[in-house]
């Protein structure tokens, strides 16, 4: 008996001098992170399930806030999250310059690299702000592009806008819009609201055009068009996965699988999804599974 106590504890000290019992249990587990949104939601379940379909065991952390979900991966208590390119370059790392998308993830990738953290590949699902209107209407008026509604306001045609309280004052909201495609909304023409009253706004045609999320699922439910920016004035949000460079580096290929999933993801993709979720009602998990499926990703 005591020579087996002995021999357990001598295999158990070598495991620990070696790292290979404290380092497996840790490698095992992969902590997923998401914010408090549906996008976000939806985007830490397709990880799980991704990751778990591949042999990963996975705990699962979303419904946090945008500043706590960051401070927690670079505390090491979240190993990978979904974050939006504009939302690193100016909110965590304070650069305000206005830069192309492909520099712009090229910035976040050099700052967050020295903050242990790797972006991976960015998707085409790029949840910026963008102004909307029902499709019939655009059409009638020849508006596709936001440079299309400058030439049609300046004609002295009459459109109300709809937006929160916040892009109508911030520094890089509507009135440096205006400044850049040359055109001004009247305050009569302005109608300011909470954020998710927009959508409603636009589809009951109290307002010609409204402030909405690229991806929001609301888009496409409500027959909405997004006017293209063409003139580039909105910072670049694409949706992409990041993780701590130690946990890639104990599990390389999390990277692929990853961008596996990234490669699938564009703009009209995730307001589909997310109007799965917001407007058919159906659940997280089922809408990940299945689109999974379809993908051909498990």
């Amino acid at each position: 008996m005591k020579h087996s106590l002995l021999k357990r504890a001598f295999a158990l000290i070598v495991m620990l001098a070696t790292g290979l019992w404290s380092f497996s249990s840790f490698a095992a587990t992969i902590v997923v992170g998401g914010k408090n949104f549906t996008e976000q939601q939806l985007m830490a379940e397709m990880t799980t399930q991704l990751l778990e379909a591949k042999g990963f065991t996975v705990n699962k952390k979303d419904g946090m806030g945008s500043a706590v979900l960051r401070q927690a991966q670079e505390n090491g208590q979240v190993d990978v999250y979904w974050e939006y390119i504009g939302t690193s370059l100016i909110t965590y790392n304070k650069i305000n310059d206005r830069l192309s998308p492909d520099d712009a993830y090229r910035k976040v990738k050099e700052l967050d690299a020295a903050k242990g953290l790797v972006w991976l590949n960015p998707s085409r699902a790029n949840n910026t702000y963008a102004f909307a209107m029902n499709e019939d209407e655009a059409k009638k008026l020849g508006i596709a592009t936001l440079s299309d509604l400058a030439k049609v306001l300046k004609s002295g045609k009459t459109l109300t806008f709809a937006c929160n309280s916040e892009f109508y004052a911030r520094p890089d909201g509507l009135r440096p819009l205006q400044k850049t495609y040359g055109f001004e909304f009247t305050q009569d023409e302005i109608k300011r609201m909470d954020s998710g009253l927009t959508y409603q706004a636009l589809k009951d045609r109290q307002v010609d055009i409204a402030l909405v999320f690229a991806t929001d699922g609301r888009v496409p439910a409500f027959n909405f068009v997004i006017l293209k920016d063409d003139k580039g004035f909105f910072p670049a949000y694409a949706l992409t996965p990041v993780i701590r460079k130690a946990t890639l580096d104990a599990n390389p290929s999390l990277g692929p699988l990853l961008n596996s999933l990234s490669a699938k993801l564009d703009a009209p993709t995730m307001a589909r999804l997310n109007a799965s979720v917001d407007v058919s009602k159906k659940s997280f998990s089922d809408v990940a599974h299945e689109f999974l499926k379809q993908s051909g990703l498990i």
